[in-house]
């Protein structure tokens, strides 16, 4: 499903219009990007929570050469299912 088709089906089951529906997925995300880049965690009961994982700085290949290279440390936005999500899913 892409975001038109999330669209769509929020839109037929909520009776809200396309563009309002949009409007608040686009609200959604942003206030999500900016609660993670700050670096806390956006937690909803029953679905998920979404937060930043930090990786260490480590040594990989360059699968043409074979040549060591150094990847930098990095932070890196993650989602962990809650149990409602699981359960739903099996």
């Amino acid at each position: 499903m892409n975001r038109k088709e999330l669209v769509d089906a929020i839109a037929d089951k909520t009776g809200a219009t396309k563009k309002d529906v949009d409007d608040i997925l686009s609200g959604f995300i942003d206030a999500v990007k900016d609660e993670l880049k700050s670096g806390g965690s956006v937690s909803l009961v029953g679905f998920g929570t979404f937060k930043v994982n930090a990786r260490a700085a480590r040594e990989g290949r360059n699968p043409q050469t074979g040549e060591s290279i150094k990847i930098a440390a990095r932070k890196v936005p993650a989602f962990k299912a809650g149990k409602d999500l699981k359960d739903s899913v099996n």
